[in-house]
């Protein structure tokens, strides 16, 4: 992909387009819908990540006609029968925000010692009018009270395999690196290059 070329980000989350830029380096210049004058919301009406993903992809290309990536990103809980999976967001109601969230699933697992988890991430990018798929997971557990003040989302609840820290109490750089995101991201990186 030329360098020169804009790749916009189907987000107006702040913190997203941070965690994305830092990810995809310079090489990538990434910008957010404001870019666009774009500052609402993306319906995401669908019940997989993939099929929200898309859906935010499409609408940037078919309003803006400009190359682009979504993502949508979901936390699922083994006890939880997979939830709160793609409702993460809105897990506790749409008026409702992260902490709200974050309280509910802590509540939901209140007596369950089966704690395991994973965070899901689909990225849909649209190139030249084509579309690709990338995915992205990191396994973990969900403590059972909030930890650190870093990240956000479920980040104060989620330790990653192999760490005994949450993601909000790592460095953002250490969590770049092993996050789902990441992983995801490194996979629409390596495709990029070649294009």
């Amino acid at each position: 992909m030329s360098r020169s070329k804009r790749l916009v980000f189907a987000s107006n989350n702040k913190n997203k387009l941070n965690e994305v830029s830092a990810i995809l380096g310079p090489g990538f210049p990434v910008s957010g819908l404001g870019s666009l004058g774009f500052e609402g919301d993306i319906p995401e009406p669908f019940d997989t990540l993939k099929d929200n993903a898309l859906a935010k992809a499409r609408f940037v290309y078919r309003n803006y006609k400009c190359d682009c990536f979504a993502d949508d990103t979901g936390l699922e809980v083994e006890a939880l029968g997979g939830l709160p999976g793609v409702r993460s967001a809105r897990y506790a109601g749409t008026d409702q925000d992260s902490l709200a969230n974050v309280r509910k699933l802590l509540g939901e697992l209140e007596d369950r010692e089966d704690r395991r988890a994973w965070f899901r991430t689909i990225i849909a990018l649209i190139l030249d009018g084509r579309e690709y798929i990338f995915e992205g997971m990191v396994s973990g557990k969900i403590t059972a009270n909030q930890r650190g003040s870093s990240g956000f989302g479920y980040d104060p609840v989620f330790v990653p395999e192999g760490y005994s820290e949450t993601f909000a109490e790592m460095d953002p750089e250490v969590k770049n690196q092993i996050s789902h995101r990441r992983a995801a991201l490194k996979k629409l990186a390596e495709f990029l290059k070649t294009q």
